[in-house]
């Protein structure tokens, strides 16, 4: 069985998840978000793109409903027993083979939390379980019930978050040795990838990002590469990512001499980034963080440039992002507080000059002391 945390660790976060279903009126859970069935039982899989459900009941039973392509990834991967296969056939309907599961687990006439905002959900399947479900339980909508448990990470997580920054410092290294002119995007991107690989790290789970020329300006991996010229800017979001757990970071590197674009970029972000820094702290909300960070820019003349949030939670993700929550925008009133992480980005994307930059690193909010994941300097790096 491959688990990277001792039982006793899904034995405290199980206890924690059925602890807030009493508090919510619950008699059991059905999750469809990956993260949840990795975060209390190690379940490993891309399965979650086809019908999967897990149920945890107020007693703390687990039973899971997969593919039989899954079974033994979740004998392997977790420390679930009961594991029930639904079948895969012409006009399969495993949502009443859900049903069936939970009739046999005495979920009938009972009150049920439900993942509803999940990629491992789609709006077919939501309304195929709907229907089964329809007059056998009752269903409540608990999207965040696990999520806003594991924000707060473990000591043993928090392990796993460190040497994600450290394969994130690695893989910036990696493409500053491979970042100069004539360079190729396509390399300098092997490179950043390799260097997680080599130190035992895992795919992240989105795409990295990466972007030269007017493509800087993008904030999303698209397809297609590019040789960097003389004078140019490449602009870079990647993540350690170290048994699923990430830290993510976004750099712009200047390919020659720095447009005065790029200089007073640098200056706003280098500012911004810092007052993010002073507002996360336990007490603080994810709002004021913003807050902070459009105070700073709007003060430089880059209301036009910044975008309407500086960054987000991040933890253990699956496909297709890596993104959790809470996230900082503009009155988020979500608490801050110890042992959560968060990706800080500052970006600026300059249409008219056809300018990009960005900073941004991953930071594990302390009781009394802020902690990057990194220890790459945040000054402008040139080429």
């Amino acid at each position: 069985m491959a688990l990277h945390f001792e039982r006793a660790e899904y034995d405290r976060r199980i206890a924690a998840v059925t602890t807030a279903m009493a508090r919510n009126g619950l008699d059991g859970l059905l999750m469809f978000q990956q993260e949840s069935m990795y975060y209390l039982t190690g379940y490993d899989t891309f399965g979650f793109c086809f019908f999967q459900c897990l149920y945890l009941g107020a007693d703390g039973r687990l039973a899971l409903l997969t593919r039989s392509a899954d079974l033994r990834q979740a004998q392997h991967t977790s420390l679930i027993e009961d594991i029930r296969i639904w079948t895969d056939a012409a006009g399969a309907k495993p949502s009443t083979q859900l049903r069936d599961m939970l009739e046999e687990l005495g979920c009938k006439g009972k009150r049920l939390g439900i993942e509803n905002q999940s990629y491992g959900l789609t709006h077919a399947n939501g309304k195929a379980v709907d229907a089964a479900l329809d007059g056998f339980c009752r269903l409540a909508d608990a999207s965040d019930l696990v999520n806003m448990i594991r924000v707060v990470k473990s000591p043993a997580e928090l392990r796993y978050v460190r040497k994600a920054g450290e394969l994130g410092d690695a893989a910036l290294k990696a493409a500053i040795r491979k970042t100069k002119a004539g360079a190729d995007e396509g390399e300098i991107l092997a490179a950043q990838q390799g260097a997680v690989f080599a130190g035992g790290g895992d795919y992240p789970a989105n795409e990295f990002i990466i972007g030269s020329g007017r493509d800087a300006l993008l904030c999303r991996y698209k397809s297609g590469r590019r040789k960097l010229g003389k004078r140019d800017q490449l602009t870079l979001e990647w993540a350690g990512v170290y048994r699923h757990y990430h830290a993510a970071f976004m750099r712009t590197l200047v390919v020659g001499k720095p447009t005065k674009h790029h200089v007073a970029m640098d200056a706003a972000c280098r500012e911004a980034l810092a007052a993010v820094e002073e507002q996360l702290k336990p007490g603080r909300t994810a709002g004021e963080v913003f807050a902070a960070h459009a105070r700073v820019m709007d003060a430089h003349g880059m209301r036009e440039h910044r975008l309407n949030a500086c960054g987000y939670s991040l933890g253990a993700k699956f496909t297709p992002s890596w993104m959790d929550s809470p996230m900082f925008y503009k009155d988020n009133p979500v608490e801050i507080g110890p042992g959560m992480v968060f990706f800080a980005h500052m970006i600026l994307m300059n249409s008219e000059a056809g300018a990009a930059f960005c900073l941004g690193r991953t930071y594990i909010v302390g009781e009394k002391k802020l902690e990057p994941v990194s220890t790459a300097p945040l000054e402008m790096i040139i080429r």
